[in-house]
């Protein structure tokens, strides 16, 4: 064997993977990751901001988020407190790492208050404690890592896996794309959302048992910060989900910036839209998309590409992301430059097209939209002002899930799958605990 593991990867499930494996003595790992080494990813450079060495959590404002109910599917596979035992440990790492030391969302009466006030909007308001780490901060978190990897494990970027190898129902190594064939006695799959297309091709080939995931399309609200500075102080993020009355679709709000920004995110070709927010530097606007999700039946199997659909039509009728005004999509006309001057939220993304979303969205999936915001309206009044600027499309393309045991291990023997580009989870930390529990089922293995 060249290798005792090869993890294909360098995102927070492969970094955690690596970084256990480390700490329990397993020698000879290596790293795999197609993208730049993290010293010389940029912000402005398309092809960085999801792929290279710490994943897209590099340019992401590090939220880790401790409660298990949200991030991911690991509670199907550890009991309660293992899984917060877990979520604790892989947070410690992050806080040694330079992560900052403050917790929001903690029980207390003012969150009682908040979710009472949400059941009366008919909204759900979802208990998360969340650790914030920052934009400016999540590459220097991402940097000591990279450290305390140097000199224990090897790492090969700009390195993109063609192949996982099996023979004789084990995995046997990986084959590169410049035709270097690498033995190993076990392989771990963390591609990351990036690498989700070429995980769900792999899988088909090898015949891995995988079931579709719903795919959540929507909008990236941006309001004056003030308007929901009540719940952003107490809880930061505020998760909140509603059920449309027209269509009873799952509505939900996600990644919630104060005194953030929105920025723009390549993804196999296409502009879409995110947010994020630093530690220090503050805008005046709060930030959050309104997500729709939809589940998919027989014959159709590809909610992945029925989100690139949505998105490239965005991009066909903006050249890029559409900004509109509330006022204007309920009016039914398009927003024009001299519309959004006039409006009060003063827009932080550069270069958005004014445009109408009622011609991007289905009518399912922008009724459903409105109607979160009329909720959202009962809970925090001046969401549902005219002012209020959306922008699209916001897309979270998940991967199809694979399945996998409890210790992430996959049909084919010593082939594990973890992370967000094996379907298994949708964070930062639960990201982090997946390669934390395939680590550690190698190690028994290997009697270390």
């Amino acid at each position: 064997m060249d290798y005792e593991v090869v993890i294909i990867g360098a995102g927070p499930a492969g970094i955690f993977t690596a970084l256990t494996l480390a700490d329990e003595g397993i020698g000879r790992v290596l790293l795999v990751e197609q993208g730049k080494d993290l010293a010389d990813r940029r912000r402005g450079q398309a092809g960085d901001v999801l792929c290279g060495w710490g994943g897209a959590g590099a340019f992401s404002d590090g939220k880790l988020t401790l409660s298990p109910e949200v991030g991911g599917f690991l509670g199907e596979f550890l009991e309660g407190d293992a899984l917060l035992e877990l979520l604790r440990e892989a947070d410690g790492i992050y806080v040694a790492h330079g992560a900052p030391e403050r917790v929001f969302g903690t029980a207390s009466a003012k969150l009682e208050e908040l979710a009472d006030r949400a059941r009366l909007a008919d909204l759900e308001l979802i208990p998360t404690r969340i650790r914030h780490i920052g934009t400016e901060h999540c590459r220097e978190v991402l940097g000591h890592l990279r450290q305390s990897l140097e000199g224990r494990v090897e790492t090969r970027t700009g390195a993109r896996v063609e192949k996982i190898l099996v023979e004789e129902g084990l995995a046997a190594g990986v084959l590169l794309s410049d035709g270097a064939r690498i033995a190993s006695r076990f392989v771990v799959a963390s591609p990351g959302r990036s690498g989700a297309n070429w995980m769900k091709g792999e899988a088909e080939r090898l015949g891995l048992q995988m079931r579709a995931t719903p795919v959540d399309i929507g909008v990236r609200v941006e309001l004056p910060a003030v308007v929901l500075k009540e719940i952003t102080d107490e809880i930061y993020e505020s998760k909140l989900v509603h059920y449309s009355s027209t269509f009873d679709d799952k509505v939900r709000t996600f990644c919630m910036n104060p005194y953030g920004e929105v920025v723009r995110e390549q993804y196999s070709g296409i502009t879409t839209v995110n947010g994020h927010s630093y530690a220090e530097r503050r805008s005046e606007n709060t930030n959050f998309a309104i997500l729709v999700s939809s589940a998919f039946t027989e014959p159709f199997d590809d909610p992945i590409g029925y989100g690139l659909y949505v998105a490239r039509l965005a991009n066909l009728l903006g050249r890029g992301p559409i900004v509109q005004r509330l006022g204007d999509l309920l009016a039914g006309r398009r927003s024009t430059p001299s519309r959004i001057k006039k409006c009060l939220t003063r827009p932080t993304l550069e270069g958005a097209t004014p445009g109408d979303l009622s011609f991007v969205f289905p009518y399912r999936h922008l009724r459903s939209i409105i109607e979160m915001l009329e909720a959202l309206e009962k809970m925090a009044p001046g969401v549902y002002s005219r002012h209020t600027l959306l922008y699209g499309v916001e897309v979270k393309f998940y991967s199809n899930r694979i399945e996998v045991s409890r210790e992430m291990e996959t049909d084919i023997g010593n082939l594990f799958a973890v992370g967000d580009g094996a379907g298994i989870t949708r964070g930062l930390l639960q990201a982090s605990a997946s390669g934390m529990v395939a680590a550690r089922a190698i190690v028994e293995r290997l009697g270390a």
